[in-house]
């Protein structure tokens, strides 16, 4: 499925960006970095307004195609490259539970920490896109307890996006440090592409302060 021409991926440090450069990481294949200083606003540049007129990233560029949304590119890039392995084939039987996690990040995770971390109370019960958090955070709870990984033994690139979630969400929005959550998510960000990711977020913050020093 994959052909010659490479992926250009839009990236700011620190950002739910950071999660697909883990995924790229883990693909191992080649690709062209833009890294963008939001902090200097370059990411309301028409250039990239271009690509993403929401000024948002993550986004990437697949040739003649555009991809933006977080899972929307998950989803593109590991049915992309299948010889790394990290998307149930159609025709698995575990793809429906990867796209359910995949989604349910999206769908229900997503608001849910927003709204924790801005300290938002959720809406009415039957109309919230996540119900109640605690019981939200629960049914991913649970699959880890069952599983070291989101479909059982082996890591997708769900994995990718849920760990990188979960150590974020742990630390700074409120997601309750449950022994299952903790351990999966530590064992998500001790990975040699979560670590790699994590030193260059780190030296790529460092010089966009100090280039809005100078400036």
């Amino acid at each position: 499925m994959s052909t010659q021409h490479s992926i250009t991926f839009f990236h700011s440090p620190h950002t739910r960006a950071s999660s697909t450069l883990i995924l790229l990481e883990e693909l191992g294949v080649p690709y062209e970095l833009r890294v963008l200083n939001m902090k200097a606003g370059e990411q309301r540049q028409p250039t990239y307004l271009a690509v993403n007129p929401l000024g948002k990233v993550p986004a990437i560029v697949d040739g003649a195609t555009i991809v933006t949304e977080q899972v929307a590119i998950f989803i593109h890039l590991a049915d992309r490259f299948p010889e790394a392995g990290l998307a149930p084939s159609l025709d698995d039987p575990r793809r429906g539970a990867y796209l359910r996690w995949l989604v349910y990040y999206a769908a229900c995770f997503e608001p849910a920490l927003v709204d924790r971390s801005l300290g938002r109370d959720p809406g009415p019960a039957m109309s919230s896109p996540y119900g109640d958090f605690d019981a939200m955070i629960g049914v991913i709870d649970a699959q880890l307890q069952r599983s070291p990984y989101l479909l059982g033994d082996t890591m997708s690139a769900a994995d990718v996006l849920w760990g990188s979630a979960l150590v974020w969400g742990m630390a700074f929005a409120g997601v309750p440090r449950l022994p299952a959550l903790v351990e999966y998510a530590g064992r998500m960000a001790a990975r040699p592409a979560s670590k790699r990711v994590a030193e260059r977020d780190n030296a790529w913050i460092a010089e966009h302060e100090a280039a809005l020093a100078v400036a």
